[in-house]
């Protein structure tokens, strides 16, 4: 009897240690997401990766891939850079778009994210957006974004991911909406991006903007959305011979190139430094009613640039991130889009107040640490999982 018992004890060990091992096993994929997701969270912020995640990455290869598009006025060649993991050739693959910024795919920032998500054994493509990184907001990068993802679709051979930062985002899902190149979209992360233009730009004006649930944001806007909507329809602001003086100006001032600045103000004439002078001051009530007027004449714009129109029909997997504090495009947008979007395209959506726009702001308490840590874990295990 006794010996019958033992062998009982053995066989149920057996069973609850392979319980135990498949568990593990099956947990392993959920695990692994998060530990890179720490990984690249701390790589971007400088700090040292803890063993466990750092043994998760590896070194990775950087390389130019300029590729053509086909436009109307003949083919266009697009700006853009790969970042490989070494020795992983079918590495999952994602398209990373840059913000509104002048160093386009340049940018410090940008290049360390995508640095870091290569070291987690992701192909990563970083194209460049000439309207976005010249301060334009316009159709044609939804159309290099699409072009792009196609592009990288056929080169890895099937759909990729497509994460954009700030009006890219939006715009990348205007691309995912558009039949020509929504098959190549994997799934979409949308990190600070706007659901309505037209929402957002009225925003500048009022520092207001409604939520889905009826309540109201109020938040001061940062003067980078007005003098943004100035630069992107400064013929509404001025005569047409002041027009590429203080163009020259206006751009050295978004591009946070004071000696430029200074050097394109010596070459205006007095009526032209008091014109510069009233469009910096987005404060004064003449230069509030002209942006108001500007933004009237241009809303017939909007719809192409916003994602609101299509997101009820779309069938791409989305995940939304937005700064609490962002003001310049109000968090108000994602809750937006997470009330728009079908519940079987939504995986997640994350209003944390640990970022601004696309910045970390706040040192992170435990709680908002991991919900960005699963945030970005989330993200890690679509990429790695094969697609539609």
């Amino acid at each position: 009897m006794q010996g019958a018992a033992a062998v009982r004890r053995t066989v149920l060990y057996a069973v609850l240690g392979m319980g135990v091992v498949g568990l593990c096993v099956a947990a392993w994929p959920f695990a692994k997401a998060h530990l890179q997701a720490i990984a690249v969270m701390d790589r971007v912020a400088g700090q040292p990766v803890p063993g466990v995640a750092r043994a998760l990455t590896g070194p990775v290869t950087t390389r130019d891939s300029d590729f053509e598009m086909a436009t109307a006025d003949g083919p266009r060649v697009v700006r853009a850079r790969l970042y490989l993991p070494q020795g992983k050739p079918n590495a999952p693959a994602l398209v990373i778009l840059h913000g509104v910024h002048h160093l386009g795919i340049d940018e410090p920032r940008l290049v360390s994210f995508a640095t870091a998500m290569a070291s987690c054994g992701i192909r990563v493509l970083t194209p460049e957006l000439p309207g976005i990184k010249d301060y334009h907001v316009s159709r044609d990068s939804v159309r290099t974004i699409g072009e792009s993802v196609k592009w990288f679709a056929k080169q890895t051979g099937g759909p990729v991911g497509v994460m954009g930062l700030s009006f890219a985002g939006g715009l990348a899902l205007v691309a995912a909406e558009d039949p020509a190149y929504g098959p190549s979209f994997k799934f979409v992360v949308a990190v600070g991006s706007q659901d309505s233009m037209a929402r957002v730009t009225q925003y500048y004006l009022t520092g207001r903007e409604v939520r889905p649930d009826g309540t109201v944001e109020v938040l001061k806007p940062h003067e980078y959305g007005p003098l943004v909507i100035e630069y992107e329809y400064l013929e509404s602001f001025l005569p047409a011979a002041d027009l590429e003086p203080v163009r020259a100006v206006l751009r050295a001032h978004l591009y946070e190139d004071p000696k430029g600045e200074a050097e394109a103000m010596r070459l205006l004439n007095d009526a032209q430094r008091r014109e510069v002078q009233e469009l910096e001051n987005t404060s004064l009530p003449a230069t509030r009613e002209k942006i108001a007027e500007a933004i009237a004449r241009h809303a017939y714009e909007f719809p192409e640039l916003s994602p609101e129109r299509g997101l009820g029909r779309l069938t791409t997997p989305v995940y939304l991130l937005h700064g609490e504090a962002d003001n310049i495009i109000p968090a108000a947008e994602t809750l937006w889009m997470a009330s728009e979007l079908p519940q079987q395209a939504l995986q997640a959506a994350l209003v944390s107040p640990v970022l601004s726009h696309i910045d970390v702001e706040a040192k992170p308490g435990a709680m908002e640490e991991w919900r960005l840590v699963h945030f970005f874990g989330l993200v890690m295990r679509a990429a790695e999982t094969p697609g539609k």
